[in-house]
């Protein structure tokens, strides 16, 4: 490693913390879309009363194109630099809120989903691939921890913000000053004072592998990197059911639209804040456990939501799944950096969060065929927590540990 490039936290705490806020934004960014919109499709953006498979539509089209995005973005940022492609991705945020609030029908809403696709593949890969980029291997549970916490935080407090300016000021109006204030200061920021980081990357002793190779790899070659990628994602089943239904789910039980913000608001902020200290856990006792742990904990949360009938109960459930989120969420992709050299990371944590945000796309389609089926989004829930169930079981019995410190040689391909 050149000695104009070192590695560590404190050794690049600027840049470091510059990838934070761009997070956080990126959480600003997505978060605007969760409680408001799924909450008023009927009344606002006229998607008929249980349209379950309609109103799934704009969720699995942000997973399909933010799955493929993330794929592209990690080989395109081996090649151009990270900096060039998180621009990219905030430029193409730009005529999101527009879209919100001039569309006449759901259809433009799906548009505007899939340009948040765009957006969350190119911006937040690259805030992750930057971060691992400028930290040291038994940094990466810190690592991915805080950069989940700035992300997910964001997330919640922009579905609490935009649900208290819907109710101020309009749904349409409310969204579109909160997002392109977001976006135009994300553009700002990331213009004046973040670096590329990929130098660091070239510092290091170079082992290339084909991107067929890379996915391969990730996809089905290395069982431990496949069990990795099915957890990631059935995981998103949880997400798309908490962006889809929760809103519905609450709504149609009389709960108002603030209360709303905050019951899917305490999911985010549990998920978000338990992660600066779950990823700094599995840097001490490894990946292996918080990561199946996380998937079964994750799925009892669901399942408690259609247990009880008050706010507080319903915020004790998404806090149960918030926290098995925590557990899991950042694990899942350091245990991915544990095994990748460098010189391919950007592509494995590319192709893992292809897998991963992929299943928005299933997860949606599946719970919406469910609800749609049962006649209750009821059935959706019941979906998700098996599915959760199972997946994590598969990833006990083919996964791993993969920390570096604590397993040696964990690699044949280079790390």
């Amino acid at each position: 490693m050149s000695s104009n490039f070192p590695l560590g936290i404190r050794a690049n705490l600027g840049q470091f913390l510059h990838q934070l806020v761009q997070v956080m934004l990126v959480g600003f960014t997505i978060g605007m879309m969760r409680t408001v919109v799924p909450a008023l499709a009927e009344s606002e953006f006229g998607v008929a009363k249980n349209s379950f498979i309609l109103l799934t539509t704009f969720v699995i089209a942000f997973g399909f194109v933010k799955g493929t995005l993330n794929f592209v973005a990690g080989r395109l940022s081996e090649r151009i630099g990270r900096k060039k492609v998180l621009l990219l991705g905030w430029i193409a945020a730009l005529p999101i809120p527009l879209l919100v609030y001039f569309a006449p029908s759901w259809n433009w809403i799906v548009i505007a989903t899939m340009l948040l696709g765009i957006n969350q593949g190119l911006t937040w890969s690259m805030t992750q691939t930057a971060q691992l980029d400028l930290t040291r291997p038994h940094q990466r549970g810190l690592t991915l921890g805080l950069n989940e916490f700035a992300g997910y935080i964001g997330l919640a407090l922009a579905g609490i913000i935009t649900a208290y300016l819907a109710t101020a000021l309009g749904a349409r109006l409310g969204l579109l000053l909160f997002g392109m204030t977001t976006i135009l200061l994300a553009i700002l920021l990331t213009l004046l004072w973040v670096k590329d980081t990929l130098p660091w990357v070239q510092a290091e002793v170079s082992i290339s592998l084909s991107t067929w190779e890379v996915f391969t790899l990730m996809s089905w070659r290395d069982r431990r990197l496949a069990a990795l990628c099915q957890a990631g994602l059935v995981e998103k089943f949880v997400d798309a059911l908490v962006w889809i239904f929760y809103p519905v789910f609450l709504y149609q039980r009389d709960v108002s639209l603030p209360n709303i913000g905050w019951i899917v608001g305490v999911y985010g902020l549990v998920w978000g804040g338990a992660q600066l200290f779950t990823g700094k856990l599995s840097d001490h006792i490894g990946r292996h456990i918080p990561n199946v742990l996380g998937m079964w904990i994750c799925g009892a949360g669901v399942a408690m939501m259609l247990w009880g009938e008050s706010v507080t109960w319903w915020s004790l459930s998404a806090a149960v799944s918030g926290f098995g989120m925590a557990l899991l969420y950042p694990n899942l992709s350091a245990a991915v950096a544990d095994i990748s050299h460098p010189d391919w990371r950007g592509s494995a944590i590319g192709i893992y969060r292809f897998w991963r945000d992929l299943g928005y796309g299933i997860g949606a389609l599946g719970l919406g065929i469910a609800a749609h089926f049962s006649g209750s989004v009821e059935a959706a829930f019941w979906f998700v927590a098996v599915s959760m169930l199972l997946s994590g079981i598969v990833l006990w019995l083919l996964g791993e540990e993969t920390h570096p410190l604590l397993v040696a040689g964990i690699s044949r391909h280079g790390f």
